[in-house]
């Protein structure tokens, strides 16, 4: 028939109609429906739309064009025209697929996926190859077979659209089919790729779907900020309006975007019973004319259903005749795998398998498996330790191997039904098809001992048995993977971590899971950190699985023997192993064993690692243990751990094992009642006993461990506390401020952690500020007991720390601080400064030392200034420090008492940047008070000062204040002010700044009033020989060594012999000083060496040990000029400094240290200029 000649449709059509008309009688499919009953009912997925939307497209298949139309689509246009009821797609589908009208569903189905309209039936359909390989009769509308001669379809180009076909069966030169066979599920695979992906067989793409891409294109582009490229693009395609979805011409909603539309590519079809059906319009002259008949009344839908139940039959109809074809296949496969089996079967099994039985096919869903077995027959069990795989009594009696296909596609509630499935179904043993050969047994034997087998090594015997069961494969692994574990490379043994502990887990036997344990814990030399996770985190899985009694009883023992192992990493590792498990192991080994193995380790192990690990794991330990009378035995722990010399040790100790000490003291009350007091009661007794020589580590230890307390202490006094009952969240909660608590050492010690949240936090803080301000502490025992007995045993420590004690000063300034800060302000205002104001009542009387009432003199001045006045900064803070500090100058100033309480309020204070104008303001207040000693005190307290100030400062605030005080009526606070000018030479690098205290102290030099000022002098030569190694070159040059010879030579002419040993006793030590600085020939010449003859001079008459020592210097200076000159010029330089520095310092000042001088000076000798 030509493709133009007649149209198939319409002929094809009437042709249908007129057989269904004029045979009424003949035999209908199951899926045929009487004329006039409504279809929609067929399925649960009905449409209304008419078959001529089917019909519209024009395009055919070009192999097949005579293929006419089914009679379905037909009447389905004919109905239209005659106003009879619509067909459902579906039931259109499902005629064309009963008449094998394959092409014409094919187009069908493509229009639908285009229209986004997938039909359940269709998809099923064209996705099970089976529909393609069976034997199938031709259409009746087709006037040439398109099967092949085997029933196959043949490839063609319309065919070829099928993603159902494998085309690796096919050659590209007709109908020679391959001889490969390949298993149905690969085939389906490759079936569905090759359709989807392959690019020869994709086809062009149509009208509407480029507009739809182009629209979505568009969209990613402006969604990503592509806005050039969007604009490119819509210039492009001018035809187009890319604001309106409705522009691009489908009557369907706009789909996801492209990225939503990347990501689900892969995912698998919706189910049926999510997707719904969408109407399509269609042109309206491609619409038959004459009304639409409404729908079928309520009153047909007993018919519908039973049209319904005959659809349904029909599809189990297929669904038989499917199953029947795959029973086909699997019985071609299990003679298929007798034939491998015959092939490849071992010697023994030969006589084993003359029964002759065979085996029950029986019928088989698809999806099998199969699953080759291996019984313990007595005859056939080879030597071995490994004889018996199973104690079962069927698999006692069974055949050596059994072959058996068991179901994969019946439900399974779990793995353990697989197994128990597989269990029940191999009592049958497997047989295999013996020859009709004549053969003895014997010779069979020797022929298959041919094949290249071996059954008699250990790892042979493991082989040629296959577990049967879920105890086999432990037992096969118990047995192998000690043989295994030496045959990995270290770097990938922890990929045995998993294989090795569910082996452990499930091994019945005690000594095999030992050994492996053992393994376990020997698997790798040195574990690293990662390695070392990978093992704990393996054993509390272990753990968790096998319970207490069994970690006890396997892992622990594990652990004891590598306590003492040669390796730090492998005691780390049982360091950490202890902490991990202790949440799993029985509370009596808790609290005996494992407290036991730390405590041999901290106070044993050598390493530093390992201790930290053991601190760490005792403090998990404390959070578990829950015998009271180990509660001695963790303090002594505790104690024991802050004593350590590692300062990781140490840092780990606050961080864990304080916190969940005191966690635990809290739980048995004694953190008020025992602890605190044993180490308030220990630094006491340290104090007592240290009066002359303080061991300040220990004090630091004690101090340090109370300071880590006070998070723990807080939590006490909140928890036990009259408003604790009613500390409800009722919304939300109070915001807490981020500075109200000093940052905690680590999580523990993080008050809401403790407390158990930040909102239950917040909720008690603010019931205990109200408290503290409206109500008192009546009946609050636990706040009661901090202030009144541990404040007032703690000022009373502290009057007791030496002052001189930089140290302890500020580890105390630090815990007041600290305790201050956590406690709130309300607490530090009402309760701890009343306390301090008590006893350091500003009046001569506290500052008498004759008569023990000296408590201005003692660290609780600085402690107090430190700890608890700088707690807060705002404004009437900063004032009454202020207000303290020069009532504390003047008070002491007055009573010609020691400054020592005063100057370690100012290097404390002087050490944060903060504080600095607060103490220039107490400066200023003492440069212009009306005492002398109150200004003489303020030009000393200048010094401390001067050297953590800024620059800037020191010009606008310290210089013009020291020489206001230089200028003084009083001698005495000019001569003050020497030692602050001296501080200022050393740290200041302002060329100006310098030249202005030059000249000041140059004015005091050389001025006549100070030419018999003996104590001025004494404290020139002293600020001189302090700063002269460290201050510039050139002022050492230019002024330090030029005024000290002339010091050096009015000393000579001094007739009282104590001012003249005086001052030739602090030149010494100057020129001691200043004898390792580099000094060039011209200065050694003219003032150095002429310096020191003059000092020997004096000590000729005033201290021959002197003389002696000077006499050296001289010569080996006088030696290294005569040396240098005679040198090369361009090396002198070099060469005077070695000399100089090296020499003599060597050959001198050894005997300089017989001599009793300042430490000071002794301590600059060794110095080299910066």
């Amino acid at each position: 028939m030509a493709a133009g000649s007649v149209n198939p449709f319409l002929s094809d059509s009437d042709e249908e109609a007129e057989r269904r008309t004029d045979g009424p009688d003949k035999r209908r499919s199951p899926g045929d429906v009487a004329p006039g009953l409504g279809i929609g009912a067929l399925s649960p997925h009905t449409d209304s739309e008419p078959g001529a939307s089917l019909l519209s497209s024009s395009r055919t298949s070009p192999g097949v064009e005579s293929v006419s139309v089914p009679g379905a689509a037909a009447a389905a246009v004919s109905a239209v025209g005659s106003g009879e009821p619509r067909l459902s797609v579906d039931a259109i589908a499902a005629q064309l697929l009963r008449d094998q009208y394959i092409l014409t569903a094919l187009e069908l189905h493509t229009e639908l996926l285009e229209a986004g309209r997938e039909l359940p039936r269709l998809r099923d359909y064209f996705s099970n190859p089976g529909n393609f390989e069976r034997q199938s009769g031709t259409p009746p509308a087709c006037k040439e077979p398109v099967l092949g001669p085997a029933g196959q379809l043949n490839r063609t180009g319309s065919i070829s659209t099928l993603d159902s076909l494998d085309f690796a069966r096919y050659s590209d030169d007709g109908n020679r089919e391959s001889d490969e066979r390949v298993a149905e599920s690969d085939v389906r695979m490759q079936e569905r790729k090759n359709f989807k992906s392959s690019p020869e067989i994709q086809e062009p793409i149509r009208p509407l779907e480029k507009r739809a891409l182009n629209f979505l294109v568009n969209e990613y582009l402006l969604k990503n900020n592509y806005k050039l490229s969007s604009i490119t693009f819509s210039d492009e395609n001018d035809d187009q309006d890319f604001e309106l979805w409705d522009d691009v011409g489908l009557n369907i909603p706009k789909p996801p975007d492209l990225l939503h539309l990347y990501r689900n590519c892969g995912s698998s079809p919706p189910s049926p019973r999510d997707t719904v059906d969408v109407g399509v319009g269609v042109e309206a002259d491609e619409l038959p004319s004459g009304p639409v008949t409404p729908q079928p009344s309520l009153n047909t839908e007993l018919p519908q259903q039973a049209a319904v139940v005959q659809e349904l039959e029909y599809q189990i109809s297929l669904l038989n005749s499917e199953k029947k074809s795959l029973l086909e296949k699997i019985k071609k496969l299990e003679s298929d795998m007798r034939i491998i089996k015959e092939s490849i079967s071992i010697p023994p099994l030969v006589t084993a398998a003359k029964s002759g039985r065979l085996p029950d096919p029986g019928p088989q869903d698809n999806g099998q498996y199969l699953d080759i077995r291996r019984s313990t027959d007595q005859d056939d069990v080879p030597d071995g330790p490994a004889g018996g795989f199973s104690s079962d009594p069927d698999l006692q009696e069974a055949p050596p191997v059994h072959l058996q296909v068991t179901d994969l596609t019946r439900p399974q509630t779990s793995p353990h039904a697989k197994l128990k499935c597989q269990t029940s179904q191999r009592k049958g043993p497997v047989e295999f098809d013996q020859p009709n050969r004549k053969l003895s047994p014997a010779f069979h034997q020797a022929l298959l001992s041919f094949c290249p087998m071996s059954a008699d090594s250990r790892l042979g015997s493991e082989v040629s048995r296959i577990a049967d069961s879920a105890e086999s494969v432990t037992l096969m692994l118990g047995r192998c993977l000690p043989h295994i574990v030496p045959n990995v490379l270290l770097a990938k043994r922890e990929e045995l971590i998993p294989l090795i502990l569910c082996t452990a887990c499930l091994h019945p036997e005690p000594k095999e899971r030992d050994q492996l344990l053992h393994i376990l814990f020997n698997l790798i030399k040195r574990p690293d950190d990662e390695q070392r996770q990978m093992i704990l985190t393996g054993c509390v899985a272990f753990a968790r699985h096998v319970g207490p009694t069994r970690v006890e009883a396997e892992l622990l023992p594990q652990c004891w023997e590598q306590i003492n192992h040669k390796y730090p990493e492998r005691r780390l590792l049982v360091a950490e192993s202890c902490g991990a498990l202790a949440p799993y192991l029985p509370k009596e080994i808790r609290s005996s064993l494992v407290l036991s193995m730390l405590q041999q380790m901290l106070a044993e192990d050598k390493a530093d690692m390992v201790r930290e690990a053991v601190v760490k794991s005792l403090g998990i330990i404390m959070g578990y243990i829950d015998d009271p009378d180990k509660y001695s035995q963790g303090l002594e722990l505790m104690l024991l751990s802050l004593g350590d010399p590692s300062e990781r040790v140490v840092n780990a100790t606050h961080q864990v094992f304080i916190p969940a000490f005191a966690a635990w003291a809290t739980e048995l009350g004694t953190l008020q009642s025992q602890l605190i007091p044993t180490l308030l009661s220990r630094i006491e007794k340290l104090l007592k006993d240290g009066e002359h020589t303080l061991d300040e580590h220990r004090l630091h230890i004690f101090l340090s461990a109370l300071q880590s307390l006070i998070p723990a202490l807080f939590a006490a006094v909140l928890q036990n506390a009259p408003f604790a009952d009613r500390a409800r969240l009722q919304g939300e909660a109070p915001p807490i401020e981020v500075t109200r608590f000093p940052r905690p050492a680590s999580p523990l010690q993080d008050l809401a952690t403790i407390i158990g949240s930040r909102e239950q936090l917040a909720v008690l803080l603010q019931l205990y500020d109200h408290q503290l301000g409206h109500e008192g502490t009546t009946g609050w025992d636990s706040l009661l007991w901090v202030v009144n007995q541990m404040l007032p045993q703690l000022i009373d420590i502290v009057s007791r720390i030496n002052i001189t004690s930089g140290t302890s000063v500020h580890e105390f300034s630090r815990f007041f601080w600290r305790l201050c800060r956590t406690f709130g302000k309300i607490f530090t205002n009402t309760k701890v400064k009343p306390q301090f104001q008590e006893i350091l009542r500003l009046s001569e009387e506290n500052v008498d030392t004759t008569a023990g009432n000296g408590i201005l003199t003692k660290a609780t001045v600085p402690i107090y200034a430190t700890g608890v006045l700088t707690c807060y900064n705002q404004e009437e803070d900063r004032k009454l420090l202020v207000g303290f500090l020069e009532d504390v100058m003047t008070t002491l100033s007055l009573s010609h008492a020691t400054l020592e309480s005063l100057k370690a309020s100012f290097v404390e204070l002087g050490a944060n940047p903060a504080f600095h104008e607060l103490l220039l303001t107490v400066l200023w207040y003492g440069v212009v008070h009306t005492s002398a000693l109150v200004r003489c005190t303020a030009a000393r307290m200048f010094e401390l000062l001067v050297k953590g100030v800024n620059e800037t400062l020191v010009a606008q605030r310290v210089v013009p204040a020291l020489i206001t005080l230089s200028s003084d009526p009083e001698i005495s606070v000019r001569i003050a002010t020497i030692p602050a000018f001296g501080t200022i030479m050393e740290t200041v690098t302002q060329r100006e700044l310098l030249e202005r205290v030059k000249m000041q102290l140059a004015s005091f030099l050389e001025d006549l009033q100070y030419q018999d000022q003996h104590s001025l002098h004494m404290e020139i030569i002293r600020t001189l020989g302090r700063v002269g190694p460290n201050a510039e070159p050139r002022f050492r040059d230019d002024f330090v060594l030029p005024h000290l010879h002339k010091l050096a030579l009015v000393n000579n002419m001094q007739t009282v012999e104590a001012k003249r040993l005086d001052i030739a006793t602090q030149l010494f030590e100057a020129y001691s000083a200043l004898s390792c600085c580099f000094i060039s020939d011209e200065l050694m010449v003219h003032h150095f060496i002429p310096g020191l003859r003059c000092l020997r001079t004096d000590m000729e008459h005033l201290s021959p040990e002197h003389e002696v020592i000077l006499s050296s210097m001289i010569k080996e200076c006088e030696q290294k000029v005569e040396n240098k000159s005679v040198q090369d010029p361009q090396g002198s330089a070099s060469i005077a400094a070695s000399l100089v520095g090296e020499d003599t310092r060597t050959k001198f000042l050894s005997k300089m240290g017989q001599l009793t001088t300042s430490g000071a000076m002794l301590a600059n000798v060794f110095q080299r200029k910066k």
